[in-house]
């Protein structure tokens, strides 16, 4: 197709530029043998060659972002906002993202830089509004061409839809059910995806490349792209079929070793790993005096032994925002950074290459994440490409399924918005069966909240089907099993014990389902047992309970492995046009439906 040899073209184009750079000038080896034995790390020499001058020392930038997740068009409500430390000490929100924009802004950062990286810690795609989820993500990975990305490691959710269709998006073609969206076919990425850890279980080896080197003139910088290691606990059985997915660390580790066997000394780890920074500012100092490491969780473990081969850490996944330097094995400071989500927020660092070395002269590298603001003129191409998508997705995206009176957050431990969902599946659960006694609803299931005054309208508070997909994008069906009470309260203990006592996983409970949450306490005890309630009535442990929950709960998701143990299965239908039934029903114009109080989970702090 056209479209397919064009992209092509752009791959053969970027890889003769780097090639024919390099091309019949002096190497970093050569150039550290030229150089006076008695010259000392702090003296720049110079090489002349070919027309060139060569410092021993030379500055790239790496410019980075993750967890996009297809937010082409600017986020909406708090999701479209971050926080930001003024220099007397308070706090102000400030509107960002939006394709538009983050592309002026990666524009205008690389002005003046003749060694420019843009990289990117997964999830650039899934979960993604209907402008980009409609369309399988065809429309990002598009946009992410435009943006001249350069290399990205796998998310979690480059599986939703499984291996294969992640190897379309990297490869091209239309979609195998679908067809194609547009005259021009689908092209395909013109970057790689790197998934050193994710592994063909047939073969043992990676199913797409587990490394990339950059190269410009004599400078060379190796790419490994990790996935977090427990991606089956949070996708669907079906999107990771057929792979197993290694140790973080481990596989880092095997790779760096791979690099520096072909002369490549600087090194960068992609992880889609992460974990929670001490201030939700994107401009706190993770390294103040007394902030110990300034961040906790999963990725600070993974960072301290990570070989000191690597020189930085691009990180993602918890959608956090941070800057922060943590010790690799050797006691020295290495650089470990997060650019939020949806495109609010992009990293540029400053790599210092050592020409003598080969190496990153740890000691001088600097970073900042900047904010992508809407201040600034948006991108034509940019703007060109959502109008050519939300043009095909309008008839769909557009049509009214429902009213809201004010904002429905997805935002606390219980959020309005997920108790929505989960009394939207107690509802046609009933439906299926009379005897669905209450819903559950993952938290990571619910990707957004409702806003009142929605993009395009008055503040009139209709909910479009575009808006119910952003809430909802994953297309899970809703089941109905039989639990035991003593299963149920072994459901909620497991929401805050095992894998996820150092990031509980609160499910949303339907109306009538109550109890206390104790976060004084540790692990499971943190559920007081005799406060779990069901319309009033204390838990039975010898009675049955039919519950509703989705298709990835009932397959025992987010190491909450009882709800995987369920009897009498009966699958229904998709969550979104259950969401849809339920405000199509229950609201209007004249009587919109109101946010709930988000009042069912009590929960104790102090």
């Amino acid at each position: 197709m056209p479209a397919k040899s064009q992209a092509h073209q752009r791959r053969r184009r970027r890889t003769h530029l780097l090639l024919a750079g390099a091309a019949g000038l002096v190497t970093a080896g050569t150039l550290a043998a030229a150089l006076p034995a008695t010259a000392t790390a702090d003296e720049t020499s110079e090489k002349h060659g070919g027309g060139h001058t060569y410092s021993r020392y030379q500055d790239v930038q790496l410019l980075s972002f993750n967890d996009l997740h297809g937010n082409l068009e600017p986020p909406a409500g708090s999701s479209g906002r971050v926080t930001e430390i003024q220099h007397d000490g308070t706090t102000k929100t400030v509107d960002a993202g939006g394709v538009e924009y983050l592309a002026t802004h990666l524009r205008q950062a690389r002005e003046g830089k003749k060694y420019s990286i843009t990289a990117a810690g997964g999830d650039m795609v899934g979960a993604s509004p209907l402008i980009s989820g409609l369309f399988h993500d065809e429309p990002t990975i598009e946009a992410l061409n435009k943006l001249d990305l350069d290399v990205t490691s796998v998310g979690n959710h480059e599986f939703d839809e499984g291996a294969r269709e992640l190897a379309r998006l990297q490869n091209g073609g239309c979609h195998p059910k679908d067809g194609c969206y547009t005259d021009e076919g689908f092209a395909g990425a013109d970057f790689p995806y790197l998934a050193a850890n994710v592994l063909d279980e047939k073969t043992g080896k990676p199913i797409l490349k587990p490394y990339w080197v950059w190269k410009k003139r004599d400078v060379k910088i190796g790419f490994i792209g990790v996935t977090l290691e427990d991606t089956p606990g949070v996708v669907s059985a079906d999107g990771v079929k057929g792979l197993k997915f290694k140790d973080e660390v481990e596989t880092i580790n095997k790779y760096a070793k791979a690099l520096q066997r072909q002369g490549v000394k600087s090194i960068v780890a992609l992880i889609h790993e992460g974990g929670a920074p001490a201030s939700t500012a994107y401009n706190y100092n993770c390294d103040a005096p007394g902030a110990g490491d300034g961040i906790s969780g999963p990725i600070v473990d993974i960072a301290k032994n990570i070989t000191p081969q690597v020189d930085a850490l691009v990180t993602g996944h918890t959608h956090a925002a941070y800057v922060c330097t943590v010790n690799d094995p050797a006691g020295k400071p290495r650089m470990v950074t997060s650019a939020a989500s949806f495109g609010r927020l992009y990293t540029d660092t400053t790599l210092t290459y050592d020409r003598w070395t080969g190496d990153i002269a740890r000691t001088s590298v600097k970073s900042a994440n900047h904010v992508v603001t809407r201040d600034v003129p948006k991108a034509p191409d940019m703007t060109e490409l959502i109008g050519k998508w939300n043009t095909l997705a309008a008839p769909i995206g557009n049509r009214a399924i429902g009213y809201i009176s004010a904002d429905i957050p997805n935002t606390g431990t219980e959020s309005p918005m997920g108790d929505l969902i989960a009394d939207a599946q107690l509802a046609y659960g009933k439906e299926l069966d009379p005897e669905t006694d209450l819903a559950l609803m993952n938290p990571g299931g619910v990707r957004a909240g409702l806003t009142y005054t929605a993009k395009g309208s008055e503040g009139d508070g209709v909910v479009t089907y575009a808006e119910g997909f952003t809430v909802q994008p994953f297309s899970n069906t809703v089941n109905l099993q039989d639990f035991t009470g003593a299963q149920l309260i072994q459901i909620l203990k497991e929401q805050v014990s095992g894998g996820n006592a150092s990031a509980p996983k609160i499910l949303q409970p339907s109306s009538g389902l109550t109890y206390t949450l104790d976060l004084t306490k540790a692990g499971a005890d943190r559920i007081v047992v005799d406060s779990v309630k069901l319309n009033g009535a204390a838990i039975d442990p010898a009675a049955t309970y039919r519950v509703a929950t989705n298709s990835f709960l009932a397959g025992g998701g987010d190491g909450i492995t009882t709800l995987g143990q369920g009897t009498n299965d009966l699958v229904g239908a998709d969550d979104l046009s259950v969401l849809e039934k339920y405000l199509t029903a229950n609201s209007s114009a004249a009587n919109p439906i109101a946010p709930p109080a988000a009042n069912r989970i009590t929960v104790v702090s102090q």
